[in-house]
């Protein structure tokens, strides 16, 4: 059932109507970070169902947000894209994004914990550069929680592919990282460190490779930002 305008002229009230609609924001912060696929915009946003992620990106397309293109050497497969309207929006995410990071606590931030979602940005925003010049593999493990979800694994190729697998690839592992989920977290969004939660990260493995955490971890785009380690988050 589609939703009651807010029936002003009102620009900020016009792009309220197309925006503010559940789960629309966090479909555009993962559509700039580079998801194309609905597969891979799915992995994004772990709690949307398909059904509601189908309507919402028929909606930005049809206001003209984003395009669906079907790739040339794939029939039948498509992609989805910024238009040059949804680019201008990049700066309004980034914004929200930034206010979020400054503005809402820590401890509220660390109660919507999903292990999914932080390996899935993990795995996106990995800096491979600092690695072994051959396939590396980390697997990283949360004991706390139940096995279908303790287990992750980074494999990164030569080249410089990234691939997160839920369960065990076959490859030999490098490092093995386990900690508990919040910590992991907290470390991501740059709230804290890796040598500040030393005490409670404990790795079997490639030593280089640990001692270089810090370095090729993914932090979060914000992590850059206010640090708020003194709001307790450990």
């Amino acid at each position: 059932m589609t939703q009651p305008g807010y029936k002003q002229f009102c620009p900020v009230a016009m792009a309220a109507e197309v925006l503010c609609t559940r789960w629309t924001v966090v479909l555009l912060r993962e559509l700039m970070a580079g998801s194309t696929r609905f597969n891979d915009l799915r992995r994004g946003v772990p709690k949307m169902s398909p059904t509601l992620l189908s309507q919402r990106l028929k909606e930005l397309e049809a206001s003209g947000i984003i395009e669906r293109r079907e790739l040339p050497s794939e029939k039948g497969i498509f992609e989805y894209h910024m238009t040059e309207s949804g680019k201008e929006l990049r700066p309004v995410i980034e914004a929200m994004g930034a206010w979020g990071q400054k503005w809402i606590e820590a401890r509220v931030s660390l109660k919507n914990l999903d292990p999914s979602l932080l390996m899935w940005d993990m795995r996106r925003n990995l800096d491979p550069s600092p690695l072994p010049r051959r396939r590396t593999v980390i697997q990283f493990q949360y004991p706390e929680l139940p096995i279908s979800k303790r287990s992750y694994w980074l494999v990164v190729e030569p080249q410089g592919d990234i691939d997160l697998c839920s369960s065990d690839p076959g490859f030999d592992v490098d490092l093995y990282v386990s900690t508990d989920l919040r910590t992991m977290t907290a470390i991501w969004m740059g709230l804290t460190t890796v040598s500040k939660e030393s005490d409670k990260i404990a790795f079997t493995g490639a030593h280089d490779i640990a001692s270089q955490m810090q370095t090729w971890l993914g932090l979060s785009p914000f992590a850059t930002l206010q640090n708020r380690v003194s709001d307790g988050v450990g």
